[in-house]
């Protein structure tokens, strides 16, 4: 039958141990920022939740709008890891 075969679909990426070494210093840098991020919402959490019951813009409070600013920051961070890892 066709397509059955059990070849190799498609050349294998030769692997580079520097470029590795790079990308994964890249990732737990980038990770050391997120996890300050998370930290920080955390710590008002545990040591000022009044702080976080404020309403900075539009009404909503701190805790909201730092979480999506976490998402927000994760996203820009997956960004530039992607830019950092390009080839």
């Amino acid at each position: 039958m066709a397509g059955f075969d059990h070849h190799h679909a498609a050349t294998e990426e030769s692997h580079d141990e520097q470029a590795a070494a790079r990308r994964a210093r890249y990732g737990l840098i980038l990770f050391a920022i997120y996890c300050l991020l998370y930290g920080g919402f955390m710590g008002l959490n545990a040591f000022a939740p009044n702080l976080m019951e404020i309403t900075p813009l539009w009404g909503i409070n701190l805790a909201i709008l730092y979480g999506f600013g976490l998402i927000g920051a994760a996203l820009v961070l997956a960004l530039v890891y992607a830019w950092l890892c390009r080839e």
